[in-house]
């Protein structure tokens, strides 16, 4: 199995991050305006809704509050299609005022590790200016 690991330092608190990443029900508003157009939450399901009307059906498997760690599953709708998709997120004091935010991603087929890491990657960038923006009292976008 093919793990992404990719780490952003965040100009903004580690709270504040959290409190972002954790609110599985507004990754339209506040982790990726603009990217994701809608987020449904049906029990442990989330359902984000994309410009052109595509649909990615994830399962939250764990939001732990005292580690500042969510883990996810992408189980329908993946672009490109996987065989397994497991990602978590991390967030950690990064000094006194900033956040580190760690995307670790594991898929399958292994082919597809390259066009992943640079989505992941692309991700991070637009959360990071989407995070900072809000922090800093900016509009995203």
């Amino acid at each position: 199995m093919a793990s992404i690991r990719h780490e952003i330092v965040i100009d903004a608190s580690p709270e504040h991050i959290w409190d972002v990443v954790r609110d599985v029900g507004a990754v339209h508003e506040r982790l990726l305006p603009g990217r994701v157009a809608a987020t449904r939450i049906e029990g442990d399901q989330r359902f984000l809704t994309f410009p052109d009307g595509h649909v990615v059906r994830e399962l939250i498997v764990s939001i732990d509050d005292d580690a500042r760690r969510l883990a996810y599953s992408v189980v329908e709708g993946a672009r490109p299609p996987l065989g397994h998709h497991h990602a978590s997120f991390e967030v950690r004091a990064e000094g006194d005022r900033a956040g580190r935010l760690i995307w670790t991603t594991d898929v399958l087929p292994h082919a597809l590790a390259a066009e992943i890491r640079i989505r992941v990657e692309r991700g991070a960038v637009e959360m990071k200016q989407a995070i900072e923006s809000a922090a800093h009292g900016r509009n995203a976008g």
